[in-house]
């Protein structure tokens, strides 16, 4: 029940311990980085639309009749997301983005921390901000001696913090509001297990671009979450999803389940299985979060998903650009899912990918494959985004030293039906 470190690469980790941190502070003008969160909120209200409930639905209701109702213009068409509809729910259910604070977060604009490896001191123009930030992820990459520092907002106030600013991470300062993943975790009195998470994510990431893709899961674990054989308890995860009518009978999901068995590599997917689905799985009817490591792989949905939870990790410390990208790959991603599902989601614009049938599963590999190629350079610019987070935030003895012991979450197991990871711990004294 370990994960080593050691598999993963740590060019701006590895070869620093020797070198005194170089301190460099960016300064952005006000105008440009107000510009820039326009522009950020634009992009995601564009992704979210669709899924948001009306501003006068009962779950946007209360934050009206609060008399501290602090949100900024911008973010006024922010609203919690639709439970019901299926291609955003999961935000909500998986991620935790509720109520009307999950469209919020997202929003929510800092600067991308890259800009300390540049030597520009103060940025004028949202075009001259664009540039320098190609040319640094551009010549980072070989450069493995830490930076400290922070990116200074000028103009910024306590009061854009919360609101089009993230609080987590901001240092206020007479003239703006700073961000530095030095600062941030220096006061950590125990950097190892801060650590850990970030290093954790890293090597799911690195893990998964190195994997081999599985073209032939056919988003079978939809049909595995409401299996039902004769004389089978009903699934208890259908309640997921219950609001929406099958589009099948169930002796069709039985049959789409029993022809193969399911080929899903996802740890988390499998504890939304059916009890009576869990044998037909090829890749085990019982994981551990440490099979992560070992399972994920590039061709899965739900994986191109999670990236959006390992984004969410990293803010506020990831470069808003990539969170976009992240986003609407994790929307299509879901899409597909719910397309290729046993569900009747027509009334959401999801069009069926009827996998049950020979020319469904075609069309299925066929959309898993464009989204496995569209979400390769995403995975890839968010490791290397992870890369630099921890060459910031940590001294490289910080990784050096990291505890190989995973925390109790990670030496868990997933089984259908089962508890959720914390209630589901491994009895390490077996």
């Amino acid at each position: 029940l370990f994960y080593s470190i050691a598999t993963v690469p740590t060019t701006a980790l590895s070869s620093s311990s020797d070198m005194k941190p170089t301190r460099h502070v960016v300064k952005i003008a006000e105008s440009v980085w107000r510009k820039a969160v326009e522009q950020h909120v634009h992009q995601i209200q564009t992704c979210l639309q669709p899924g948001l409930t009306s501003q006068d639905h009962v779950m946007n209701t209360g934050r009206r009749r609060s008399s501290y109702n602090l949100t900024p213009p911008e973010h006024e068409w922010c609203a919690a997301l639709d439970p019901k509809n299926p291609v955003y729910n999961f935000l909500i259910e998986y991620y935790g983005l509720k109520g009307a604070k999950g469209p919020k977060r997202l929003a929510r604009w800092s600067p991308n921390p890259a800009l300390i490896f540049s030597e520009q001191q103060r940025i004028t123009e949202l075009d001259e901000l664009n540039v320098h930030l190609e040319t640094t992820l551009a010549s980072v990459k070989t450069n493995d001696k830490r930076r400290t520092g922070g990116i200074l907002l000028e103009g910024a106030t306590e009061n854009d913090i919360g609101g089009v600013l993230h609080l987590r991470g901001a240092i206020p300062s007479f003239d703006g509001i700073m961000y530095s993943p030095a600062n941030f975790f220096s006061s950590t009195k125990d950097s190892v297990n801060a650590s850990n998470p970030y290093l954790w994510y890293k090597s799911v990431l690195q893990q998964t671009l190195q994997s081999e893709p599985i073209l032939h899961c056919h988003g079978l674990h939809e049909w595995a979450m409401q299996y039902q054989p004769v004389g089978a308890p009903p699934p208890p995860s259908a309640k997921y999803q219950g609001h929406l009518k099958l589009r099948v009978q169930r002796d069709t999901i039985n049959k789409a389940v029993e022809r193969r068995g399911i080929s899903c590599t996802h740890v988390d997917a499998l504890r939304y299985f059916a009890p009576a689905a869990g044998p037909l799985n090829h890749h085990g009817a019982t994981l551990q979060r440490m099979d992560q490591l070992r399972l994920e792989q590039k061709g899965c949905v739900h994986a191109h998903m999670d990236l959006l939870k390992i984004a969410l990790r990293l803010q506020p410390f990831i470069d808003p650009g990539l969170l976009q990208r992240v986003l609407s790959v994790a929307l299509e991603s879901r899409r597909l899912d719910v397309a290729a599902s046993p569900y009747d989601a027509t009334e959401y614009g999801v069009q069926v990918v009827p996998i049950e049938t020979q020319e469904g599963r075609r069309e299925y590999r066929k959309q898993q494959a464009e989204l496995m190629e569209r979400a390769e350079p995403i995975r890839r610019d968010l490791l290397n985004a992870y890369d630099l987070f921890l060459n910031m935030a940590f001294e490289s003895s910080v990784a050096k030293t990291a505890k190989r012991q995973a925390d109790p979450e990670r030496c868990a197991k997933s089984e259908p039906g089962g508890p959720s990871w914390r209630q589901n711990l491994v009895d390490s004294t077996q």
